[in-house]
């Protein structure tokens, strides 16, 4: 019996987000959920767990259906809350006063430091708070689980853990998970929902493998379309000759030949459906300036620091070379981010231990993009840095997918997804020839991190890049550094400390 249907389901906020999607949800269906940024994902899940109105279908749940939501945010209301009482709040009340070790045992489970227990969400990162919600969906044990990106904010052992915790729950509880990770869906699915404004695609198969399916259904509907389209056009170029020779003839049976072809052409034309042409959420574009330098940025056994001065590691005498694409492993409080950071100020300042050709050109990207003004507009972030003129800085932002209000209204109003792209706009008008990224797929969704992807593989673009997406890492780099007891070392591959880390 299934526990979850829509029928005819439909989204419609100016344009159809979503229409037309039945989906069925049984026990044991671990479905992803996939579909560009804005285009319906978190509104459809409002919908299942009845806090959304759809526009049009209907939506039938099995009776005493009890349904878990973790949703993007931490609530403003609970910000101020304690982790425990958090958790506790979402257990009923009489659960909550007798059974409150239910949130000791979830607690643990997620490996959420009992130190952290009494502090308030405010005061915890992003990746912490997103465990803690993740409790309070869970700890009441909910017949139905819906996700919406539950691995944001988290590093590569959190996401591991977060594999694991799901791996042991019981196999016939049902998840809807809306993700862009690809490795996380490949390891967690068992089911892909391709979420469109027409013709929903749902294919019993964890992400990638869905992929394959959906592009060879694509393939056959454009040949479809194709098809219908070259026979309309046979049927009317007949009815065009029978036409001529009925008139030549004065033949009435010709002529009624001729409209019943004509008919048929206008038939076959009104049902014949073009393929599914995704709408871009926003260029990604990348330049490499270029440089006859070969060794672009040498390390001499820099000492890597915390910002009070505790020793992390040490560099060693390493280069990075022209087409360099250098990814950096550690676990979280090696000294990633304090490497990149040491580096972006060895190009404003005099660094002894590292230095850079005169010809580098720097292009930086942080993991909170702080190089963005959220006081500024998208507008004034480009024209008061790079001399482009306002018709071509209108025509640039259009192209990264910012309406003219949004161009004009203040950054701290765009999506993640919306501030992502402009960040990477930001990167090609600087003509970089080195890339410094921080967690650039952060807020990317799939088509934004392929086509990345894409770009830096495409200028043969030197760079060096911390990312704890794994399908991004092995994509990209050709280069592993790797941090690990106070040294940096370089790997073949990345492949062992992925395991180490999910391990």
């Amino acid at each position: 019996m299934s526990l979850l249907n829509t029928r005819a389901l439909g989204i419609t906020l100016g344009l159809p987000l979503f229409s037309g999607l039945d989906l069925t949800l049984n026990k044991a269906d671990r479905i992803g959920l996939v579909a560009a940024n804005g285009r319906g994902k978190s509104t459809l899940l409002n919908c299942l767990d009845g806090s959304d109105e759809p526009t049009t279908g209907e939506i039938t749940r099995a009776r005493g259906l009890t349904i878990g939501h973790l949703r993007q945010h931490v609530p403003a209301e609970l910000l101020e809350t304690a982790v425990h009482a958090a958790v506790l709040g979402g257990l009923n009340a009489d659960a909550a006063e007798h059974e409150s070790w239910r949130a000791d045992i979830i607690l643990e489970d997620l490996r959420i430091p009992v130190d952290l227990w009494h502090a308030p969400l405010s005061g915890l990162s992003g990746g912490w708070q997103r465990l803690v919600m993740l409790a309070r969906m869970a700890v009441a044990e909910p017949d139905l689980m819906l996700m919406d990106e539950p691995t944001n904010h988290l590093d590569l052992a959190r996401i591991a853990l977060l594999e694991a915790w799901i791996g042991n729950l019981p196999r016939d509880l049902p998840m809807l998970i809306a993700s862009h990770d690809r490795a996380f869906l490949d390891a967690i699915t068992n089911r892909t929902l391709f979420l469109r404004p027409e013709n929903s695609r749902d294919y019993p198969l964890p992400f990638s493998a869905a992929r394959v399916e959906l592009a060879k259904s694509d393939q056959a509907d454009a040949r479809r379309f194709e098809n219908d389209l070259n026979k309309a056009n046979q049927l009317r170029r007949q009815a065009a000759k029978l036409k001529n020779i009925g008139i030549n003839s004065g033949s009435d049976l010709l002529v009624n030949k001729t409209k019943q072809l004509k008919e048929r052409a206008e038939k076959l034309e009104a049902a014949a459906k073009p393929s599914h042409q995704e709408r871009s959420a926003g260029a990604i574009k990348l330049t490499n300036s270029g440089t006859h330098a070969k060794a672009l940025v040498s390390f001499d056994n820099a000492q890597i620091t915390t910002p009070d001065g505790r020793a992390l590691f040490q560099t060693g005498t390493v280069w990075i070379n022209k087409g360099d694409r250098i990814v950096l492993l550690g676990q979280n409080g090696t000294g990633k981010t304090q490497l990149i950071s040491r580096l972006h100020r060895a190009f404003s300042g005099d660094d002894p231990q590292i230095k850079a050709t005169p010809s580098v050109v720097l292009g930086h990207s942080d993991q909170g993009l702080t190089q963005l003004n959220d006081a500024a507009s998208p507008m004034e972030a480009i024209t008061h840095r790079f001399d482009i003129g306002d018709a071509r800085a209108r025509a640039t932002l259009a192209g990264a997918g910012m309406s003219v209000d949004v161009q004009n209204g203040p950054l701290s109003a765009l999506s993640g997804g919306q501030k992502a792209r402009l960040a990477m706009l930001v990167l090609r008008l600087t003509h970089p020839n080195f890339y410094l990224l921080d967690e650039p797929t952060n807020h990317l969704d799939i088509e934004g991190q392929e086509t990345l992807e894409d770009e830096l593989l495409a200028h043969d673009a030197t760079c060096l890049l911390v990312s704890h997406d794994r399908s991004f890492v092995r994509a990209v780099g050709n280069r592993f550094w790797q941090i690990e007891r106070g040294r940096l070392t370089e790997v073949e591959n990345p492949e062992a400390f992925f395991a180490e880390s999910v391990g």
